[in-house]
Formats: structure tokens, sequence, C-alpha cells
């Protein structure tokens, strides 16, 4: 019963997301949308509710399965990933290049601020 109050709490986000990006003509997704506004919330709150624990832990548990999809879609397109090869190569290779050096620009400058922090509590 914890997973279906969770999975319904964490669908009602979801939905007012939807409402709020239609209401106000934004150009976001809908759910993008309820999930910020799903982690206001929590950061309100200060805590977790244990059914929305439950629900996000048995979702994480199947999250494989998310990728099926995308998997069916890449076998429907191969030949046309096959005409494209290089510039989706590219756009993998540069695109994850990029990731790689901003989380280590991130991470460098998140542990800066700590140390910072730290050097003038202690």
């Amino acid at each position: 019963m914890q997973f279906l109050n969770g999975i319904t709490i964490l669908l009602v986000y979801q939905l007012v997301g939807e409402v709020i990006v239609r209401l106000f003509d934004l150009p976001i997704p809908g759910p993008v949308m309820g999930m910020l506004l799903l982690f206001l919330s929590l950061l309100l709150r200060g805590k977790v509710d244990p059914s929305m624990d439950t629900a996000a832990r048995g979702l994480l548990s199947h999250l494989s399965l998310l990728f099926i999809p995308a998997g069916v879609g890449m076998m429907v397109y191969f030949s046309r990933i096959l005409d494209e090869w290089l510039p989706i190569a590219l756009a993998l290779v540069l695109s994850t290049a990029i990731t790689m050096a901003a989380t280590a620009g991130a991470m460098v400058a998140t542990q800066r601020l700590l140390a910072r922090k730290e050097g003038n509590d202690g």
C-alpha cells in the first residue's frame, strides 16, 4: 500500500506540473515542473515521506526497464543511425567530454569552497 500511496503522490506532482505548464504556456516539460515542485516541497518539509521513499526505491530497482523503449527505438531507426553515425558519434564524444569537464570543475570548486569554510570554522 505504501508503494501505491507514494506513486500516487509522485503522479500528482507530475499532473500539477503539467497543469502549470499548460496554464502559463511555459517552455519546459510538465514533468520537469512537477519534479521542481516536488524538490521544493521536500526542501521545505526537510524529510521524505516513507511512502514516497518506498515508491522511489521500487522505481529505481526497476530503472533498467525504462531503457527498453529507447532500445526498441534504436532498433527501429538503426538504418538512419548507420547513415548519420559520424555526427552522432561526435555529439556523443563531445558531450561526454564537456560533461566530464563540467563535473570535474564543479567538484574542484566545491572542494575549494568546503576547504575555505573549514579553514574559517577551525
